[in-house]
Protein backbone atom coordinates (compact mmCIF):
# COMPACT_ATOMS: atom_id res chain seq x y z
CA UNK A 1 0.00 0.00 0.00
CA UNK A 2 1.66 3.27 -0.92
CA UNK A 3 1.40 6.04 1.65
CA UNK A 4 2.75 9.51 2.55
CA UNK A 5 3.03 11.50 5.60
CA UNK A 6 4.83 14.63 6.81
CA UNK A 7 7.59 15.15 9.39
CA UNK A 8 6.88 17.89 11.92
CA UNK A 9 8.49 17.83 15.28
CA UNK A 10 6.15 18.76 18.33
CA UNK A 11 8.37 21.59 19.35
CA UNK A 12 7.38 22.64 15.49
CA UNK A 13 4.02 23.31 16.17
CA UNK A 14 2.65 26.73 16.54
CA UNK A 15 1.34 27.27 19.61
CA UNK A 16 0.68 30.62 21.89
CA UNK A 17 2.90 29.57 24.48
CA UNK A 18 6.49 29.24 23.04
CA UNK A 19 6.90 26.04 22.07
CA UNK A 20 4.56 23.19 20.11
CA UNK A 21 2.60 21.40 22.30
CA UNK A 22 0.06 17.98 22.19
CA UNK A 23 -2.94 20.73 22.52
CA UNK A 24 -5.20 22.17 20.26
CA UNK A 25 -2.46 23.19 17.23
CA UNK A 26 -1.46 19.37 17.29
CA UNK A 27 -5.38 18.55 16.61
CA UNK A 28 -5.60 20.85 14.41
CA UNK A 29 -2.27 19.60 12.26
CA UNK A 30 -3.71 16.12 12.44
CA UNK A 31 -6.63 17.15 10.80
CA UNK A 32 -4.39 19.08 8.30
CA UNK A 33 -2.92 15.58 7.68
CA UNK A 34 -6.46 14.14 6.81
CA UNK A 35 -7.31 16.58 4.77
CA UNK A 36 -4.18 16.20 2.49
CA UNK A 37 -4.29 12.64 2.14
CA UNK A 38 -1.43 12.27 4.68
CA UNK A 39 -1.63 8.74 6.57
CA UNK A 40 1.88 9.41 8.61
CA UNK A 41 2.51 11.80 10.80
CA UNK A 42 6.67 11.74 11.93
CA UNK A 43 7.95 12.61 15.29
CA UNK A 44 11.33 13.49 16.41
CA UNK A 45 12.20 11.68 20.24
CA UNK A 46 9.74 12.84 22.63
CA UNK A 47 12.04 12.94 25.61
CA UNK A 48 12.96 15.81 28.29
CA UNK A 49 16.10 17.98 26.32
CA UNK A 50 18.45 18.72 28.28
CA UNK A 51 21.87 21.10 27.22
CA UNK A 52 21.73 22.01 24.20
CA UNK A 53 18.11 21.12 23.29
CA UNK A 54 18.61 18.47 21.38
CA UNK A 55 15.73 15.47 21.18
CA UNK A 56 18.95 13.24 20.31
CA UNK A 57 19.95 13.82 23.61
CA UNK A 58 17.77 13.50 26.89
CA UNK A 59 17.83 12.89 30.03
CA UNK A 60 15.63 9.50 29.89
CA UNK A 61 14.81 7.64 26.99
CA UNK A 62 11.90 6.69 28.53
CA UNK A 63 10.16 9.95 29.85
CA UNK A 64 8.39 12.62 27.80
CA UNK A 65 9.11 16.35 27.29
CA UNK A 66 7.44 17.96 30.19
CA UNK A 67 7.80 21.28 27.86
CA UNK A 68 5.21 19.63 25.61
CA UNK A 69 2.80 19.15 27.79
CA UNK A 70 -0.42 21.63 26.86
CA UNK A 71 -1.64 24.45 29.59
CA UNK A 72 -4.92 24.47 28.47
CA UNK A 73 -5.84 21.08 28.40
CA UNK A 74 -4.73 20.77 31.97
CA UNK A 75 -7.08 23.97 32.60
CA UNK A 76 -9.66 21.86 31.26
CA UNK A 77 -9.30 18.95 33.78
CA UNK A 78 -9.02 21.87 36.51
CA UNK A 79 -5.51 21.79 37.47
CA UNK A 80 -4.48 25.38 36.60
CA UNK A 81 -6.87 28.91 35.72
CA UNK A 82 -5.35 31.17 32.66
CA UNK A 83 -3.68 33.15 35.38
CA UNK A 84 -1.19 30.65 36.23
CA UNK A 85 0.43 30.23 32.84
CA UNK A 86 -0.60 33.92 30.89
CA UNK A 87 2.31 35.39 31.32
CA UNK A 88 3.90 31.97 29.25
CA UNK A 89 2.51 33.79 26.27
CA UNK A 90 4.85 34.62 23.50
CA UNK A 91 4.71 35.94 19.98
CA UNK A 92 5.21 33.81 17.26
CA UNK A 93 8.67 32.93 16.15
CA UNK A 94 11.67 30.72 17.16
CA UNK A 95 11.63 28.48 20.50
CA UNK A 96 13.02 30.03 23.27
CA UNK A 97 14.59 27.41 25.47
CA UNK A 98 15.82 28.90 28.06
CA UNK A 99 12.95 30.77 28.79
CA UNK A 100 11.08 27.50 28.68
CA UNK A 101 13.49 26.08 30.96
CA UNK A 102 13.26 29.51 33.73
CA UNK A 103 9.68 29.39 33.65
CA UNK A 104 7.01 26.43 32.86
CA UNK A 105 7.82 24.24 35.64
CA UNK A 106 6.52 26.82 38.15
CA UNK A 107 3.10 26.55 36.23
CA UNK A 108 3.52 22.80 36.61
CA UNK A 109 4.17 23.00 40.21
CA UNK A 110 0.85 25.13 40.38
CA UNK A 111 -1.31 22.01 38.40
CA UNK A 112 1.07 19.66 41.08
CA UNK A 113 -0.23 21.35 43.92
CA UNK A 114 -4.41 20.81 43.01
CA UNK A 115 -3.55 17.40 41.72
CA UNK A 116 -5.93 14.64 43.47
CA UNK A 117 -4.41 11.02 42.89
CA UNK A 118 -6.88 9.34 40.77
CA UNK A 119 -6.89 5.31 39.95
CA UNK A 120 -5.54 6.36 36.53
CA UNK A 121 -2.49 8.00 37.76
CA UNK A 122 -1.66 5.00 39.87
CA UNK A 123 -1.68 2.10 37.38
CA UNK A 124 0.29 4.62 35.67
CA UNK A 125 2.67 4.62 38.55
CA UNK A 126 2.98 0.76 38.39
CA UNK A 127 2.93 0.14 34.76
CA UNK A 128 6.27 2.55 34.48
CA UNK A 129 7.88 2.07 37.76
CA UNK A 130 10.83 0.13 35.49
CA UNK A 131 11.98 3.90 34.90
CA UNK A 132 9.78 6.06 36.55
CA UNK A 133 10.94 5.86 39.90
CA UNK A 134 14.83 6.20 39.04
CA UNK A 135 13.90 9.15 36.83
CA UNK A 136 12.10 11.26 39.47
CA UNK A 137 15.21 10.88 41.72
CA UNK A 138 17.22 11.40 38.91
CA UNK A 139 15.51 15.34 38.52
CA UNK A 140 15.12 15.69 42.27
CA UNK A 141 18.44 15.13 42.63
CA UNK A 142 19.50 17.25 39.60
CA UNK A 143 17.11 20.11 40.88
CA UNK A 144 19.48 20.53 43.71
CA UNK A 145 22.50 20.92 41.21
CA UNK A 146 20.66 22.02 38.10
CA UNK A 147 24.32 22.30 35.96
CA UNK A 148 25.83 19.99 36.98
CA UNK A 149 25.98 16.12 35.29
CA UNK A 150 25.34 13.53 37.34
CA UNK A 151 29.24 12.18 37.31
CA UNK A 152 29.79 15.97 39.23
CA UNK A 153 27.87 14.55 41.98
CA UNK A 154 28.84 13.29 45.40
CA UNK A 155 30.05 10.08 45.64
CA UNK A 156 27.15 9.03 47.34
CA UNK A 157 24.28 10.66 44.93
CA UNK A 158 26.53 9.48 41.73
CA UNK A 159 26.66 5.32 43.58
CA UNK A 160 23.22 5.75 44.54
CA UNK A 161 24.01 4.28 48.21
CA UNK A 162 24.88 5.82 51.74
CA UNK A 163 23.04 7.95 54.40
CA UNK A 164 22.94 10.75 52.67
CA UNK A 165 21.27 9.21 49.50
CA UNK A 166 18.80 7.56 51.79
CA UNK A 167 18.31 10.52 53.71
CA UNK A 168 17.11 12.38 50.60
CA UNK A 169 15.23 9.63 49.20
CA UNK A 170 13.13 9.74 52.54
CA UNK A 171 13.06 13.67 52.48
CA UNK A 172 12.21 14.37 48.98
CA UNK A 173 9.13 11.87 48.45
CA UNK A 174 6.96 15.10 47.67
CA UNK A 175 9.54 16.62 44.60
CA UNK A 176 9.88 12.53 43.39
CA UNK A 177 5.71 12.62 43.34
CA UNK A 178 5.97 15.94 41.83
CA UNK A 179 8.16 14.49 38.70
CA UNK A 180 5.71 11.34 38.26
CA UNK A 181 3.03 13.56 37.99
CA UNK A 182 5.03 15.35 35.27
CA UNK A 183 5.04 12.49 33.39
CA UNK A 184 1.80 11.29 34.28
CA UNK A 185 0.48 14.15 32.58
CA UNK A 186 2.35 14.27 29.64
CA UNK A 187 1.83 10.82 28.84
CA UNK A 188 -2.25 10.92 29.33
CA UNK A 189 -1.94 13.93 26.56
CA UNK A 190 0.25 11.80 24.41
CA UNK A 191 -2.03 8.89 24.58
CA UNK A 192 -5.31 11.17 23.67
CA UNK A 193 -3.58 12.73 20.93
CA UNK A 194 -2.22 9.46 19.41
CA UNK A 195 -5.64 7.83 19.56
CA UNK A 196 -6.97 10.86 18.08
CA UNK A 197 -4.74 10.79 15.20
CA UNK A 198 -5.31 7.17 14.89
CA UNK A 199 -8.96 7.73 14.62
CA UNK A 200 -8.30 9.83 11.98
CA UNK A 201 -5.84 6.71 10.13
CA UNK A 202 -3.10 8.71 10.88
CA UNK A 203 -0.22 6.92 11.99
CA UNK A 204 2.47 8.12 14.15
CA UNK A 205 5.84 7.15 13.34
CA UNK A 206 8.37 7.66 16.15
CA UNK A 207 12.03 7.92 16.48
CA UNK A 208 14.20 5.98 18.61
CA UNK A 209 17.77 7.53 18.68
CA UNK A 210 20.23 4.41 18.93
CA UNK A 211 22.33 5.88 21.84
CA UNK A 212 21.27 7.75 25.30
CA UNK A 213 23.04 10.77 26.83
CA UNK A 214 25.66 10.02 29.42
CA UNK A 215 23.46 12.51 31.90
CA UNK A 216 20.46 10.72 31.76
CA UNK A 217 18.61 8.49 34.46
CA UNK A 218 19.14 5.58 32.27
CA UNK A 219 23.29 5.04 33.13
CA UNK A 220 23.06 6.72 36.20
CA UNK A 221 20.65 3.74 37.37
CA UNK A 222 21.96 0.89 35.22
CA UNK A 223 25.45 1.62 34.62
CA UNK A 224 26.55 -1.47 34.36
CA UNK A 225 24.76 -1.23 30.98
CA UNK A 226 27.28 1.14 29.52
CA UNK A 227 31.39 0.85 28.81
CA UNK A 228 31.89 2.80 32.06
CA UNK A 229 34.90 1.86 34.22
CA UNK A 230 35.23 1.52 38.64
CA UNK A 231 34.68 5.62 38.79
CA UNK A 232 31.06 5.62 36.56
CA UNK A 233 33.84 7.28 33.42
CA UNK A 234 32.83 6.24 30.10
CA UNK A 235 35.75 4.09 28.44
CA UNK A 236 34.75 5.25 25.00
CA UNK A 237 32.25 7.22 23.25
CA UNK A 238 30.24 7.25 19.98
CA UNK A 239 31.11 9.33 16.83
CA UNK A 240 31.85 9.24 13.45
CA UNK A 241 35.17 8.77 12.02
CA UNK A 242 36.51 11.65 9.39
CA UNK A 243 34.97 11.98 6.14
CA UNK A 244 35.10 14.63 3.50
CA UNK A 245 32.28 16.63 5.16
CA UNK A 246 33.95 16.24 8.62
CA UNK A 247 37.78 16.33 8.44
CA UNK A 248 37.81 15.75 12.82
CA UNK A 249 34.83 13.28 12.44
CA UNK A 250 31.93 13.71 15.07
CA UNK A 251 32.36 12.97 18.70
CA UNK A 252 28.78 12.84 19.63
CA UNK A 253 29.80 11.67 23.42
CA UNK A 254 27.27 9.24 24.26
CA UNK A 255 28.56 6.01 26.42
CA UNK A 256 28.45 2.92 24.38
CA UNK A 257 26.82 0.45 25.53
CA UNK A 258 28.32 -3.26 27.06
CA UNK A 259 26.30 -5.25 24.90
CA UNK A 260 28.05 -8.32 26.44
CA UNK A 261 26.63 -8.03 29.60
CA UNK A 262 23.20 -7.20 27.49
CA UNK A 263 23.25 -10.05 26.02
CA UNK A 264 24.00 -12.24 28.51
CA UNK A 265 20.11 -10.60 29.95
CA UNK A 266 18.58 -11.32 26.98
CA UNK A 267 18.51 -7.79 25.72
CA UNK A 268 16.02 -7.25 28.61
CA UNK A 269 16.74 -3.13 28.90
CA UNK A 270 16.55 -2.80 24.94
CA UNK A 271 13.47 -4.80 24.92
CA UNK A 272 11.37 -3.03 27.53
CA UNK A 273 12.67 0.13 25.68
CA UNK A 274 11.46 -0.96 22.49
CA UNK A 275 8.36 -2.12 24.00
CA UNK A 276 7.50 1.32 25.57
CA UNK A 277 7.95 3.13 22.45
CA UNK A 278 5.66 1.06 20.75
CA UNK A 279 3.19 2.00 23.17
CA UNK A 280 4.08 5.56 22.04
CA UNK A 281 3.93 5.19 18.10
CA UNK A 282 2.63 2.80 15.27
CA UNK A 283 5.92 2.95 13.66
CA UNK A 284 9.47 3.77 14.45
CA UNK A 285 12.93 4.75 12.81
CA UNK A 286 15.78 3.40 14.35
CA UNK A 287 18.67 6.06 14.28
CA UNK A 288 21.97 5.04 13.14
CA UNK A 289 21.11 1.82 12.56
CA UNK A 290 24.70 0.65 11.10
CA UNK A 291 25.95 0.80 15.14
CA UNK A 292 24.28 -2.52 15.46
CA UNK A 293 26.20 -4.34 12.71
CA UNK A 294 29.72 -2.22 13.27
CA UNK A 295 29.72 0.91 16.00
CA UNK A 296 32.65 3.28 16.11
CA UNK A 297 34.48 3.75 19.71
CA UNK A 298 36.36 6.70 20.53
CA UNK A 299 38.76 6.35 23.43
CA UNK A 300 37.67 8.76 26.34
CA UNK A 301 38.38 11.85 26.88
CA UNK A 302 39.27 12.89 23.30
CA UNK A 303 39.62 16.33 21.56
CA UNK A 304 38.28 14.87 18.38
CA UNK A 305 37.26 12.14 16.64
CA UNK A 306 39.97 10.76 14.44
CA UNK A 307 41.52 7.95 16.60
CA UNK A 308 38.18 5.63 17.08
CA UNK A 309 38.22 2.15 15.92
CA UNK A 310 35.05 0.15 14.61
CA UNK A 311 33.87 -2.26 16.80
CA UNK A 312 31.16 -5.41 16.00
CA UNK A 313 27.89 -4.43 17.38
CA UNK A 314 25.26 -7.19 18.34
CA UNK A 315 24.12 -8.15 14.38
CA UNK A 316 21.19 -10.11 13.83
CA UNK A 317 21.02 -11.80 17.16
CA UNK A 318 20.11 -8.75 18.74
CA UNK A 319 16.91 -8.09 16.54
CA UNK A 320 16.36 -11.99 16.33
CA UNK A 321 15.74 -11.36 20.29
CA UNK A 322 13.71 -8.36 20.19
CA UNK A 323 11.46 -10.49 17.24
CA UNK A 324 10.72 -13.33 19.81
CA UNK A 325 10.02 -10.97 22.44
CA UNK A 326 7.90 -8.63 20.54
CA UNK A 327 6.36 -10.22 17.62
CA UNK A 328 6.48 -8.40 14.10
CA UNK A 329 7.35 -4.90 14.42
CA UNK A 330 6.99 -1.28 12.02
CA UNK A 331 10.60 -0.40 12.11
CA UNK A 332 12.25 1.99 9.96
CA UNK A 333 15.91 1.76 9.77
CA UNK A 334 18.10 4.68 9.56
CA UNK A 335 20.63 3.19 6.96
CA UNK A 336 22.37 6.27 6.11
CA UNK A 337 26.07 7.39 6.65
CA UNK A 338 28.96 5.18 6.01
CA UNK A 339 27.40 1.63 4.97
CA UNK A 340 29.34 -1.51 3.85
CA UNK A 341 28.07 -5.09 2.30
CA UNK A 342 27.67 -6.28 6.28
CA UNK A 343 25.23 -3.39 7.34
CA UNK A 344 22.98 -3.83 4.05
CA UNK A 345 23.09 -7.62 4.82
CA UNK A 346 22.15 -7.17 8.38
CA UNK A 347 19.39 -4.58 7.22
CA UNK A 348 18.03 -7.56 4.43
CA UNK A 349 17.88 -9.69 7.38
CA UNK A 350 15.83 -7.77 9.60
CA UNK A 351 13.53 -6.96 7.05
CA UNK A 352 12.85 -3.54 7.46
CA UNK A 353 12.48 -0.74 5.58
CA UNK A 354 15.31 1.36 4.55
CA UNK A 355 16.04 4.95 4.05
CA UNK A 356 16.46 6.76 0.43
CA UNK A 357 16.88 10.85 0.76
CA UNK A 358 16.82 12.42 -2.61
CA UNK A 359 19.38 15.16 -1.35
CA UNK A 360 22.15 12.24 -1.23
CA UNK A 361 21.39 11.57 -4.99
CA UNK A 362 22.19 14.15 -6.93
CA UNK A 363 25.88 13.45 -7.87
CA UNK A 364 26.21 14.04 -11.18
CA UNK A 365 29.90 12.15 -11.77
CA UNK A 366 27.65 8.54 -10.90
CA UNK A 367 25.07 6.60 -10.29
CA UNK A 368 23.45 6.62 -6.80
CA UNK A 369 20.93 4.36 -4.98
CA UNK A 370 18.84 6.92 -3.81
CA UNK A 371 18.16 8.15 -7.59
CA UNK A 372 14.41 7.40 -8.28
CA UNK A 373 15.12 4.43 -10.49
CA UNK A 374 17.13 2.80 -8.22
CA UNK A 375 14.85 2.62 -5.27
CA UNK A 376 12.88 -0.23 -3.66
CA UNK A 377 9.51 -1.22 -2.59
CA UNK A 378 10.63 -1.52 1.03
CA UNK A 379 11.88 1.76 1.54
CA UNK A 380 10.82 5.29 2.94
CA UNK A 381 11.86 8.10 0.53
CA UNK A 382 12.21 11.53 2.04
CA UNK A 383 13.18 14.73 0.10
CA UNK A 384 15.39 15.21 3.43
CA UNK A 385 15.91 14.86 6.89
CA UNK A 386 15.94 16.55 10.18
CA UNK A 387 19.36 17.39 9.58
CA UNK A 388 19.37 18.44 5.88
CA UNK A 389 18.83 21.92 4.57
CA UNK A 390 14.94 22.76 3.66
CA UNK A 391 15.02 21.49 0.03
CA UNK A 392 14.68 25.34 -1.36
CA UNK A 393 18.13 26.24 0.83
CA UNK A 394 19.37 22.91 -0.55
CA UNK A 395 19.31 23.81 -4.42
CA UNK A 396 21.44 26.65 -3.90
CA UNK A 397 25.04 24.93 -1.94
CA UNK A 398 25.01 22.10 -5.12
CA UNK A 399 27.47 22.76 -7.46
CA UNK A 400 26.83 23.69 -11.08
CA UNK A 401 27.31 20.19 -12.47
CA UNK A 402 25.06 18.77 -9.58
CA UNK A 403 22.18 21.27 -10.01
CA UNK A 404 22.89 20.93 -14.12
CA UNK A 405 21.89 17.18 -13.51
CA UNK A 406 19.33 17.63 -10.73
CA UNK A 407 17.68 20.46 -13.74
CA UNK A 408 17.58 17.59 -16.25
CA UNK A 409 16.64 14.31 -14.24
CA UNK A 410 13.56 16.26 -12.94
CA UNK A 411 13.08 18.18 -15.69
CA UNK A 412 12.97 21.47 -13.99
CA UNK A 413 12.29 24.40 -16.35
CA UNK A 414 11.70 27.41 -15.08
CA UNK A 415 13.13 29.05 -11.93
CA UNK A 416 10.77 28.43 -9.13
CA UNK A 417 9.50 24.82 -9.58
CA UNK A 418 12.40 23.26 -8.04
CA UNK A 419 11.10 22.27 -4.63
CA UNK A 420 7.42 21.16 -6.42
CA UNK A 421 9.21 18.95 -8.87
CA UNK A 422 11.62 17.85 -6.20
CA UNK A 423 8.72 16.79 -3.88
CA UNK A 424 6.55 15.12 -6.95
CA UNK A 425 9.49 13.13 -7.92
CA UNK A 426 9.62 11.45 -4.37
CA UNK A 427 5.71 11.03 -4.63
CA UNK A 428 5.99 9.01 -7.66
CA UNK A 429 8.86 7.09 -5.96
CA UNK A 430 8.22 3.18 -6.05
CA UNK A 431 8.73 3.17 -2.44
CA UNK A 432 5.83 2.17 -0.28
CA UNK A 433 5.90 5.36 1.92
CA UNK A 434 7.29 8.64 1.56
CA UNK A 435 7.58 11.38 3.96
CA UNK A 436 8.68 15.00 3.40
CA UNK A 437 9.27 17.50 5.74
CA UNK A 438 7.13 20.09 6.75
CA UNK A 439 9.49 23.48 5.61
CA UNK A 440 9.18 21.44 2.18
CA UNK A 441 5.52 21.77 1.64
CA UNK A 442 5.64 25.42 2.86
CA UNK A 443 9.21 25.93 0.26
CA UNK A 444 10.80 27.34 3.16
CA UNK A 445 14.70 28.29 3.25
CA UNK A 446 17.55 27.63 5.77
CA UNK A 447 15.62 29.82 8.55
CA UNK A 448 13.62 26.88 8.91
CA UNK A 449 16.26 24.08 9.40
CA UNK A 450 16.08 21.70 12.45
CA UNK A 451 19.18 20.93 12.85
CA UNK A 452 22.59 21.11 11.71
CA UNK A 453 24.89 18.33 12.39
CA UNK A 454 27.51 18.20 14.68
CA UNK A 455 26.84 21.73 16.02
CA UNK A 456 26.01 22.96 19.02
CA UNK A 457 23.47 25.76 19.93
CA UNK A 458 20.64 27.35 17.25
CA UNK A 459 19.07 24.18 16.43
CA UNK A 460 15.41 22.81 17.03
CA UNK A 461 14.24 26.47 17.03
CA UNK A 462 11.87 26.63 13.87
CA UNK A 463 8.45 26.91 14.42
CA UNK A 464 5.46 26.79 12.21
CA UNK A 465 3.55 30.12 12.13
CA UNK A 466 -0.70 30.62 12.29
CA UNK A 467 -1.30 30.67 8.59
CA UNK A 468 1.30 28.64 7.36
CA UNK A 469 -1.77 25.91 7.96
CA UNK A 470 -4.69 25.92 6.00
CA UNK A 471 -7.04 24.55 3.69
CA UNK A 472 -5.26 25.50 0.46
CA UNK A 473 -2.16 23.84 1.33
CA UNK A 474 -4.05 20.56 2.02
CA UNK A 475 -5.83 20.94 -0.86
CA UNK A 476 -2.57 21.51 -3.05
CA UNK A 477 -0.95 18.05 -0.86
CA UNK A 478 -3.84 15.73 -1.79
CA UNK A 479 -3.96 16.33 -5.43
CA UNK A 480 -0.36 15.67 -6.05
CA UNK A 481 -0.61 12.75 -3.25
CA UNK A 482 -3.63 11.32 -5.41
CA UNK A 483 -1.99 11.94 -8.40
CA UNK A 484 0.84 9.67 -7.23
CA UNK A 485 -1.79 7.03 -5.47
CA UNK A 486 -0.47 7.68 -2.33
CA UNK A 487 -3.75 9.47 -1.16
CA UNK A 488 -5.91 7.25 2.06
CA UNK A 489 -9.37 7.18 1.35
Amino acid sequence: MRESGILLPVSSLNDLYGIGTLGKEAYKFIDFLSAAGQRLWQVLPLGPTSFGDSPYQTFSVFAGNPYFIDFELMQEEGLLVFEDYRQMASPEGNIDYLYQYQNRFSVLRKAYNRFTVSYDYNCFIIENKFWLDDYALFMAIKKTMPEASWDKWDTEYRFRQGRKFISFLEENQDELGFWRFVQYCFFKQWHQLKAYANCKKVKIIGDLPIYVAYDSSDVWSNPLNWQLDGTLTPLAVAGCPPDAFSPDGQLWGNPLYNYTLMAEEGYSWWIERIRHAFNLYNYLRIDHFRGFEAYYAIPFPAANARNGTWIKGPGIGFFRKIQQKLGELNIIAEDLGFLTDAVYKLRDETGYMGMKVLQFAFNHQEDSEYLPHNHIKKAVCYTGTHDNLPTKAWFKTISQGDLDFVYRYLGIGDSGEEVEKFIKAALASVCEIVIIPMPDYLELGSEARFNTPATLGGNWLWRLKSNDINNVLAKKIYEWTKLYRRAGE
